[in-house]
């Protein structure tokens, strides 16, 4: 078991790699991305990423805070479901309504496995491996689909 600091060492250097990795790799338009903190230019949608000492996971997060608002973004996220997971080349885990780690109530859209720790360094490749692809063909996606979320800002 790790202390604290240790645990928090461990998780910004996996970042840290991770950040350094994908800088080799331009966005879907030519530019130069901030993976890790990957911005879609809307507020409330987000694209995040996390690991832990069990799981890897990225997702969409819609976070708007009026319920009709996050429901507008889920359903037009939803239009776009068969370009999206063709986009990703394999289906998500699409949830309306899920209470995040701050007891926020959000909409998700998710891809995650299991058997992985971010405390092992031995597994990080396995997550970069399960990250890199995902978070590149976000990007590509987000850039075919993103102009018809235009009328929701």
């Amino acid at each position: 078991m790790y202390s604290r600091n240790e645990a928090a060492q461990l998780k910004q250097e996996f970042w840290i790699a991770f950040g350094k990795y994908m800088s080799l790799h331009p966005g879907s338009e030519g530019l130069r991305i901030n993976w890790i903190n990957y911005h879609t230019g809307y507020k409330h949608v987000y694209f995040r990423m996390h690991a832990d000492q069990k799981k890897a996971l990225i997702s969409i997060q819609l976070t708007h805070p009026d319920p009709l608002w996050r429901e507008l973004y889920y359903d037009r996220f939803s239009d776009f479901k068969t370009i999206i997971h063709e986009g990703l080349d394999e289906e998500w885990v699409w949830e309306k309504e899920y209470t995040d780690e701050h007891r926020k109530l959000i909409s998700r859209i998710y891809k995650e496995i299991s058997n992985v720790n971010l405390y092992n360094k031995d597994t990080w490749p396995e997550i970069i491996s399960f990250l890199k692809p995902r978070i590149i063909a976000l990007d590509e996606i987000w850039n075919i689909i993103k102009d018809a979320f235009e009328e929701l800002r």
